[in-house]
């Protein structure tokens, strides 16, 4: 089992940062960050691999950065440049695939947070 809980959700106006964390009890070889808007399904953000490996939604390359401490068992998500159509909950996963397979697809990921709720206004 794998205990995940994020936090530093909140609301900020548009073109501002916030920077999310996600606290695990253990890290699995595939972590990442995933959203789900309102009336639509959950997407992937970003993830990592345990070997380094980093992988980016279109729509949020260049503004956001995954990063996770080992030291801390922390996983983040810094976001910067935020737009209204960031508005989401944010849900810290965890999967046993491997690096390779470490992508968006959700049901590779069996542990999951409560989310943490990012709000952007215009």
């Amino acid at each position: 089992q794998v205990q995940l809980v994020e936090s530093g959700g909140g609301s900020v106006q548009a073109g501002g940062s916030l920077r999310l964390s996600c606290a695990a009890s253990r890290f699995t070889p595939c972590m990442g960050w995933f959203r789900r808007a309102p009336g639509k399904e959950r997407e992937g953000v970003a993830t990592v691999s345990s070997t380094g490996i980093t992988r980016y939604a279109d729509s949020v390359k260049g503004r956001f950065t995954i990063s996770q401490d080992n030291a801390k068992n922390t996983l983040a998500l810094e976001m910067n440049s935020l737009k209204p159509d960031d508005t989401a909950m944010y849900y810290c996963a965890a999967s046993h695939v491997l690096a390779t397979y470490c992508d968006f697809l959700t049901w590779r990921f069996i542990y999951w947070g409560q989310g943490t709720q990012v709000t952007v206004s215009s």
